[in-house]
């Protein structure tokens, strides 16, 4: 089912030179740091604190892996995050139903979610590489009984090649819509951020969205809520996961990290992630967002959640409106806490 026509383009997704992509790569797209520390005396001044209490406080226990950003402003000594590359080395987690239409199908550095219609299947992100589509998001997709063969869209969350890598497998085998952003595109096409070489191409232009678009395939819409910072053209997607008779809200976040702090621009992004959380958070609460997931599972911890679901209770998904507010509060506060930092 078509609902967009492609726009043309005068740009193409060049392969990028070997010596800039091992430029590119000393930075992690996605969970990495690249910032220059703070100064002790900065990280500790009073402002930057009642910023990082506040995350603290709104993280309880549940939430930690969010105040994990707070780290950007107040490092600790001596501790150092899983590599990207470290997370790629473990087993593959089995894929998992999250809900009736929800399905997980990606390892424990990026994720991919598969969401089914009655017109084919919407694909959110499509991993590293062309191998990882295969043997990860084809392959899972055919254990849980779904047909990759029924993917009409993929919707790209935001220009990192752990997003759009496995695009260019999909497209050949089963010829999918791409949908990103127009900003994100643009990036793609003319000036990456972050490149590695185990990295698939960028596509090609398809369908461009911009904030409040909604992509309709079938009995499915998905609202497209443009939250800038991570990328300034990154995308955050709320659409309806089913659970028997029950319908939950769902909003996947399309990019956390502040990892763009040695950039120019440093400051217009952390200030419009600031803005991006604040008015997510406000939709989260009038729209009841039960559901806040993630594109990367050390954030939203889905595979956890996929091994406690299948131990029976309650759905480890469905956290309430007040969590998912919480969890934006987190973000919100270690971005204005490393604003501070970063300011000074």
């Amino acid at each position: 089912m078509r609902l967009f026509k492609p726009p043309s383009s005068a740009f193409r997704a060049e392969p990028v030179s070997p010596a800039r992509r091992g430029f590119l790569a000393t930075a992690c797209a996605c969970c990495a740091v690249w910032a220059l520390d703070p100064s002790p005396a900065l990280a500790q001044s009073p402002e930057v604190l009642r910023h990082i209490a506040a995350a603290r406080e709104a993280a309880g226990s549940d939430l930690v892996s969010y105040f994990g950003l707070s780290q950007i402003a107040v490092p600790t000594p001596g501790q150092r995050s899983v590599s990207p590359d470290q997370l790629m080395r473990m087993p593959t987690p089995p894929p998992g139903r999250a809900f009736d239409n929800l399905y997980f199908v990606g390892n424990r550095w990026v994720s991919a979610w598969a969401i089914t219609t009655s017109d084919g299947i919407i694909l959110i992100d499509a991993m590293d590489n062309d191998d990882e589509a295969e043997h990860i998001i084809d392959a899972g997709m055919r254990k849980l009984g779904l047909d990759p063969k029924a993917i009409k869209m993929v919707i790209v969350t935001h220009g990192h090649g752990d997003h759009y890598g496995g695009v260019g497998y999909l497209k050949r085998q089963y010829n999918p819509q791409i949908v990103a952003s127009t900003l994100d595109w643009t990036m793609m096409e003319t000036n990456l951020e972050f490149d590695r070489p185990d990295w698939g191409r960028p596509p090609q232009r398809d369908v461009a969205v911009d904030d409040g678009a909604v992509l309709r395939l079938g009995d499915t819409a998905i609202d497209v809520l443009l939250t800038p910072g991570h990328t300034m053209g990154t995308i955050s997607l709320l659409f309806n996961a089913k659970s028997g008779g029950s319908t939950h809200r769902v909003m996947l976040w399309g990019g956390t990290a502040f990892n763009f702090g040695r950039r120019p621009d440093r400051l217009t992004r952390i200030n419009a992630y600031i803005d991006g959380t604040e008015r997510a958070r406000e939709i989260a609460a009038r729209q009841n967002v039960e559901v806040f997931i993630s594109n990367h599972n050390i954030y939203d911890q889905a595979v956890e959640k996929l091994e406690a679901l299948g131990k029976g209770g309650p759905n480890p998904f469905v956290l309430g409106s007040a969590t998912t507010v919480r969890a934006l509060t987190v973000m919100n506060e270690c971005a204005k806490a490393t604003r501070v930092v970063w300011s000074s």
